[in-house]
């Protein structure tokens, strides 16, 4: 890992890199680069790279258009796929208004003050994601279908499985770009693969599930198939989260060791208690699009506001772990998210539980998609709709306060107009198919 541009500078030398690509995402969850030659680095280390935000949904009008790109040089990976001659390296980017001060609508600096508001309270958040992606068929001319890789199901193997390759791709090719893999297989539905990753600090762990998403890409086009992050790819199959593991190291030791059995875990559990109190209003920003809200209540994604130890039915689940590994696993999100408003909610929301000492109700040990409705009744359930989901954040303080009302007020512009085209069409399948399948 090269910390310091001057360490950037000289590997650049050293490595025949011709080719810079600056890397950013718009609120929305898009990724987008722009590209430098390799001397045109130091400048921009110093001063930028110059944008026009007009054209980047969400973040500026014509008026006041000029934003800059400053390249974090802890974030260089070089491009696999791009070997030499004329190497390519990307970095993600803190974006600046002309003035030098941060950009308020830019995710990764309201995560990284977030950050610091942790650890200014004396923790350390690690983040662990589990991404679940579709692999489909690619037609004569390159274009995606509807058709899935394979029919395989759960922990299947070849030849029921015919994405071990890919991912076996996938995952050298991260490791090639210091992004560390832990685990991966197939999953449920049919072409439907995951891919889990190792605890990193937050910022890190955002950074690194927009590398995973590019890299998905990547390698399923070279392979002549076509990845899909939709929440929900295909009607009547299991939908794709994006589980996200959360533990906090205090003076070096995990909280989350004791939860659920009283012992010293004041902490531990108010930060649950607090994230389980906030998330029907910023699930929004979990579940951005009018697509996340088929995989609610089936296929182990969750329903209700609730919390228990394994149970995969509930929002809010304590895995059986030991040591290091044990953590709270959210599993409401999907992968069309911002990952850096994504995590900044979630753990803003945990932090203020610790601060206001909220107490963990009990947790529900039961099966929340066969149970019965004395047993559901009393549950909060989550938005049932983008609709839905816009109303709450739009009543939320806990939102405005972070994001800001100007940000917040052209996030839900965004997508109220979306929810409104949703609720207008006639074929919804086909809204998602036109709308989400080929850019998420």
């Amino acid at each position: 890992m090269h910390s310091t541009a001057n360490e950037v500078l000289e590997f650049i030398k050293e490595n025949d890199v011709k080719f810079v690509r600056l890397g950013f995402c718009d609120p929305f969850g898009l990724q987008k680069n722009i590209s430098i030659m390799a001397d045109e680095l130091p400048s921009a280390f110093t001063n930028g790279v110059s944008i026009d935000a007009h054209a980047i949904l969400g973040f500026r009008d014509v008026t006041h258009s000029d934003l800059f790109l400053f390249p974090d040089p802890t974030t260089m990976t070089v491009l696999p796929w791009r070997p030499g001659p004329g190497r390519v390296v990307r970095f993600y980017c803190n974006i600046k208004n002309p003035d030098g001060s941060a950009f308020s609508h830019d995710g990764r600096t309201i995560l990284a003050n977030v950050v610091k508001r942790a650890e200014q309270m004396g923790y350390v958040c690690k983040i662990g994601a589990e991404c679940e992606f579709y692999l489909f068929k690619t037609g004569e001319n390159g274009e995606p279908t509807a058709i899935p890789l394979d029919r395989g199901g759960y922990l299947d193997i070849s030849p029921l499985d015919k994405g071990e390759d890919i991912r076996r791709e996938i995952c050298l090719t991260l490791e090639e770009m210091g992004v560390k893999p832990e685990s991966s297989h197939h999953e449920q539905g049919p072409g439907q693969n995951e891919i889990d990753f190792k605890f990193d600090d937050a910022l890190v762990c955002a950074d690194n599930f927009l590398i995973f998403k590019s890299v998905v890409k990547a390698i399923a086009a070279r392979n002549g198939l076509f990845a899909s992050f939709m929440p929900k790819p295909i009607p009547h199959a299991p939908g794709s989260g994006l589980h996200v593991n959360l533990s906090l190291i205090q003076n070096g030791s995990n909280i989350f060791n004791n939860v659920g059995t009283g012992k010293d875990t004041a902490a531990a559990e108010s930060f649950i208690a607090g994230i389980l109190s906030r998330t029907p209003e910023m699930t929004l920003f979990l579940n951005p699009l009018a697509n996340s809200y088929e995989r609610f209540g089936e296929f182990e994604a969750p329903k209700y506001v609730s919390w228990s130890h394994q149970n995969r039915s509930q929002l809010v689940r304590i895995p059986a772990a030991s040591g290091d590994k044990v953590r709270m696993e959210l599993r409401s999100p999907d992968p069309s998210v911002n990952p850096y408003l994504a995590f900044a909610l979630i753990l803003t929301a945990g932090l203020d539980g610790i601060e206001n000492n909220l107490s963990l109700q009990p947790p529900v040990d039961a099966d929340l998609y066969t149970a019965d409705e004395s047993v559901t009744g009393k549950l909060l359930p989550l938005p049932g709709s983008l609709a839905q989901a816009i109303r709450l954040a739009r009543g939320s303080e806990f939102v405005k306060s972070l994001l800001g009302e100007e940000l917040l007020s052209k996030y839900l512009a965004v997508k109220e107009a979306e929810a409104a085209a949703f609720d207008a069409a006639e074929d919804k399948i086909e809204f998602y198919r036109e709308r989400y399948f080929e850019v998420i």
